[in-house]
């Protein structure tokens, strides 16, 4: 399997979701502003939207977006990383993969298009609001959004939930948010997934 990605991006969801199963993976660097992977190739013909993450799988086929991905990845060993049981406990994962991609992923849009004045407020009054709702899913002494276990919805609510550093938003705000955040950031699998994309020293500095 051909993982996609670019340092940092929300591709390192996936990066991390396969180390933690111990998945074996060949890691192809995109450089998503040029639409190029480290290997020549017009990323377009791989995505034609051209942004990670996408894997291309043994036979050839592509998968494109985290809400399909980290779902397929989880699907490699069922139970590790995904909740099980019934219809609507499976179906849980989709609900909270959904409010990741569609809102807590989106409400950054604005900082990464350098939002200022009045537009940059109500951004930050945007995300600030989806923070909290993570800030709820954490509630009860939860360590992660389904529980005791990891799944693949904190390895991508991990990811974004970081970016927030990026743009000087601290996260003390959401004490269950911050405690998830750095208890995440000590995962074996989060560590090898930063340092192979040279994320780790940056992070210490």
């Amino acid at each position: 399997m051909k993982l996609f990605y670019s340092p940092g991006a929300c591709s390192l969801a996936s990066h991390i979701s396969l180390i933690e199963l111990d998945q074996p993976y060949e890691l192809v660097k995109t450089d998503i502003r040029a639409k190029r992977t480290e290997d020549g190739r017009d990323f377009r013909e791989i995505n034609r939207m051209g942004y990670v993450p996408a894997i291309e799988l043994d036979d050839g086929a592509i998968l494109t977006e985290n809400g399909a991905i980290l779902p397929y990845i989880a699907s490699l060993k069922p139970g590790v990383l995904a909740p099980t049981g019934d219809a609507l406990t499976e179906a849980r994962l989709h609900e909270v993969l959904g409010f990741l991609g569609s809102e807590l992923h989106k409400a950054y849009g604005p900082f990464f298009g350098g939002a200022e004045g009045a537009a940059g407020d109500a951004a930050l009054d945007r995300l600030k609001s989806r923070i909290a709702h993570v800030e709820y899913l954490l509630g009860d002494g939860r360590d992660y959004l389904f529980g005791e276990r990891f799944s693949v919805a904190d390895a991508y609510a991990f990811v974004i939930l970081g970016w927030a550093s990026h743009f000087g938003i601290p996260l003390d705000e959401w004490p269950n948010v911050k405690a998830f955040v750095d208890r995440v950031a000590q995962r074996p699998a989060v560590r090898q997934a930063m340092a192979e994309e040279g994320l780790l020293e940056k992070a210490e500095a």
